[in-house]
């Protein structure tokens, strides 16, 4: 509307400016062409490009506000990534707590049933060890009784020997040929 008004008050005023310019100097006349001139193109302008600046203005205005609702969505987005990323750091101190308790007790628990395994060993080694020594123990006893009784049966027989003389030697051999070729009391009856 500013511009219709502004282009009919430079159309009425051309022929006046015109007729003032022919009867003034020259050099004014110049300079007042020159600024109708202007007025007239930038009004021709301002009349015909008013419609696709507005319209360009408007989608340049758009535009940018569909960039800063775009940041602003994106900066929310990082802030809850961010605040999701603290509270995975916070829960995860807490897990690796737990997995180093849980180690500690799997060790604790570990460490004791070690421990119950060697007592265990122990006792069975100190048993093997307690039949051991007795089982050397009466073998040792077993071989001193032969052995005593070898030594016995020797001195038994040395004995005999210088007791004993030829005759008497003579009657005993007699005696147990005769016990082994007669048949025992059990089987005669």
């Amino acid at each position: 509307m500013r511009a219709r008004r502004a282009l009919v008050g430079i159309l009425v005023l051309a022929p006046a400016v015109a007729r003032a310019a022919e009867e003034g100097a020259h050099g004014e006349s110049t300079f007042v062409w020159h600024a109708l001139n202007l007025a007239l193109i930038l009004g021709v302008i301002v009349y015909f490009g008013r419609k696709p600046i507005l319209a360009f203005m408007s989608d340049r205005r758009q535009t940018i506000e569909q960039g800063i609702e775009a940041a602003q969505r994106e900066l929310a987005a990082a802030e809850n990534r961010l605040a999701e990323c603290n509270h995975r750091l916070a829960a995860l101190d807490r897990e690796v707590e737990e997995i180093r308790s849980a180690v500690r007790a799997q060790a604790e628990s570990e460490r004791d049933r070690l421990l119950a395994d060697a007592r265990v060993a122990a006792d069975r080694i100190r048993r093997d060890a307690q039949l051991a020594v007795e089982q050397v123990g009466r073998r040792a006893r077993e071989d001193l009784r032969a052995e005593a009784a070898e030594m016995a049966v020797r001195l038994a027989a040395e004995m005999l020997q210088r007791q004993v003389g030829d005759a008497e030697r003579a009657r005993l051999v007699d005696e147990f040929v005769a016990s082994i070729e007669s048949p025992p009391a059990a089987v005669r009856s």
